[in-house]
């Protein structure tokens, strides 16, 4: 049996927003700043002030699109700037770090983008700028826009009202094209589907297992058939998490799919019920099956831009409500953690990796201290 559940009865899904939207100096004028970030905060009004690009000529294309009103020759210039309260950084990972340390210490807020870093080297560095954010005031968050991809931000709220149960299983399937890798500097990053591509799949996952510790990871990547020679890194990945609780998740990417209409489905399954969807491509559903019956959500939104807009309203909430966002960066060090195990796991042929001491740290704890 099938029905859709009344608007009144399904949490508040969509991006957050105090009433005061802070200012914002962009740092980064490249393809995500054009398609996702600026379209997003257009559509939720948020002001961005003033923009900052390592090529000038592209931040003025950039702000004269968008209606930004002042370019900055560097970051310097950005962070004197009063007017700037929140530091949006879309920028690639390489330096990733010590922006967020230059702002940190400007004293703005940071929205920063994924994956947060990616060489475990540079944690005890971040761990440090953590700590000096927290003790200024300053929140750090991560720019992990699928946690709101609708689907996704629903099924995360109703885990956490208990409709499922304990969560028993997650599982995610890649049953769409990849996007364009060959000939992009994704070619030079290692392992790239694991190291970052399916970074938002291991934060969601991160997020429907919260509560348990990560007791291993698998992961495990390979050409398959047909794939271009000048695709340098491999098309097929498959990823598996085991947690404290018995529970597990899976991720498998097959290669790049041939569909004449894809998406990426997920199931999470649990002790009292099951959710059922999926994301991208217009795929976007969540069904909840409980007590013998499927009940249907109507969604509004899309990932992109949707996602972008929350990751930031999050960050400018939790400033309005004195508290840590739920994408602050101390949280999101578990999806780093995991990340880097999976990198790991793959350089040694799949063997598992057994972290220590790796806490999937409820986001509600608003201390910080996650």
């Amino acid at each position: 049996m099938s029905s859709e559940i009344p608007d009144d009865a399904v949490p508040s899904y969509r991006p957050p927003f105090p009433d005061r939207r802070l200012g914002v100096g962009l740092v980064g004028a490249g393809a995500i700043a054009r398609s996702a970030h600026l379209p997003a905060y257009r559509a939720w009004d948020v002001p961005v002030v003033a923009v900052t690009s390592r090529t000038r000529a592209d931040a003025e294309a950039l702000a004269a699109d968008f209606g930004i009103e002042t370019v900055h020759d560097s970051l310097d210039t950005l962070l004197a700037d009063p007017r700037v309260e929140v530091v949006d950084l879309a920028t690639g990972p390489t330096g990733r770090l010590e922006l967020i340390a230059a702002a940190v210490a400007a004293g703005k807020h940071v929205l920063a983008q994924k994956p947060l870093v990616s060489d475990p080297s540079e944690l005890p560095r971040l761990a440090e700028v953590l700590d000096e954010a927290r003790a200024k005031g300053i929140r750090v968050a991560v720019n992990q826009n699928a946690r709101w991809a609708p689907a996704w931000r629903l099924a995360t709220l109703l885990i956490r009202e208990g409709r499922i149960g304990d969560v028993v299983g997650v599982t995610h399937l890649h049953d769409k094209p990849l996007p364009p890798l060959a000939g992009t500097p994704f070619d030079d990053v290692p392992h790239m589907l694991l190291n970052d591509y399916l970074v938002h799949w291991i934060d969601i996952t991160r997020c429907w297992l919260e509560g348990t510790s990560v007791v291993a990871v698998a992961a495990s990547d390979h050409r398959v058939p047909a794939q271009p020679e000048e695709a340098r890194n491999p098309w097929g990945a498959h990823l598996r998490v085991d947690v404290s609780s018995g529970a597990s998740a899976s991720i498998r990417i097959v290669g790049s799919a041939v569909a004449s209409a894809g998406g990426c489905p997920f199931w999470i399954h649990g002790t009292e019920g099951t959710l059922r969807g999926s994301v991208l491509l217009g795929s976007d559903r969540l069904a909840l099956d409980r007590d013998g019956e499927s009940v249907e959500f109507a969604l509004e939104g899309q990932w992109f831009t949707d996602g972008f807009a929350g990751a930031m309203g999050e960050l400018q909430s939790a400033v309005a409500e004195d508290r840590e966002p739920e994408n602050a960066a101390a949280h999101v060090v578990a999806t780093v953690r995991t990340t880097i195990a999976a990198v790991e796991s793959a350089e040694r042929g799949g063997m598992p990796v057994r972290p220590i001491d790796l806490e999937l740290t409820t986001a509600l704890d608003r201390s910080g201290a996650a």
